[in-house]
């Protein structure tokens, strides 16, 4: 089974535990070789393009760093920073989640709406959309109104995401849901269950589709 490193693009430790959590399944379902790091130094969170671009060239740095380490690379940050960067640092496969989980998602289901963190994040993330040429295909992107520190707070946003997801399902059609950061997996069964539609985390999708390349020898440059 390849080897795969998962890359926390900030320094919250929750958020990296959480993602380590997150990838449990591939590791025991697949027997997975997959290893979750966050960078020390960066944003507590990455809320803001001036974060988005901090944290680029770190990223980039450190997969030129471990290039021959792993098979297979995941920015784990829905505004993939440093993705095209840190593709030029090695020739193994380098996936960014945002990428990943749209594209999961877009084969599931028609149309797809976003659960985003705050009102901050739209402006990138339709970027992202447009740039990818599947912007029709984005029901809605909806924000949360909250931070990256607050998302492992259940009790407090538990309520929020579920509003949130249903006024993406039944306001605006979205058939399929994709969570809009990696710090948000904890909520996929609770929403998934109680919405009835399939709810996509971005960063498992991008590491089952890291693994699938990295078998295949595929190449990212």
């Amino acid at each position: 089974m390849p080897t795969l490193l998962v890359i926390n693009p900030n320094s919250n430790l929750a958020v990296t535990a959480g993602i380590d959590t997150a990838v449990s399944g591939l590791r025991s379902g697949l027997g997975a070789d997959i290893s979750v790091v966050g960078l020390d130094g960066t944003p507590f969170g990455i809320e803001t393009q001036r974060d988005v671009e901090a944290v680029a060239t770190p990223v980039a740095e450190h997969v030129a760093a471990h290039g021959d380490a792993y098979d297979a690379f995941v920015i784990a940050c829905f505004s993939d920073p440093g993705l095209h960067a840190a593709r030029e640092a090695t020739d193994r496969p380098v996936l960014g989640i945002a990428q990943s989980g749209l594209l999961t998602a877009l084969s599931l289901g028609e149309s797809i709406g976003v659960i985003s963190i705050g009102s901050g994040s739209l402006a990138r993330h339709w970027r992202t959309y447009r740039s990818m040429g599947i912007a029709a295909r984005v029901a809605a992107d909806l924000p949360l109104g909250a931070t990256v520190a607050e998302l492992a707070d259940t009790t407090r946003l538990g309520d929020r995401m579920l509003a949130t997801g249903r006024r993406l399902v039944h306001d605006h059609g979205a058939a399929v849901l994709v969570l809009g950061c990696a710090g948000m997996a904890h909520y996929r069964a609770d929403l998934e269950r109680s919405l009835g539609v399939t709810v996509v985390d971005p960063t498992q999708a991008a590491c089952a589709h890291a693994l699938g390349a990295a078998a295949l020898g595929y190449r990212t440059r």
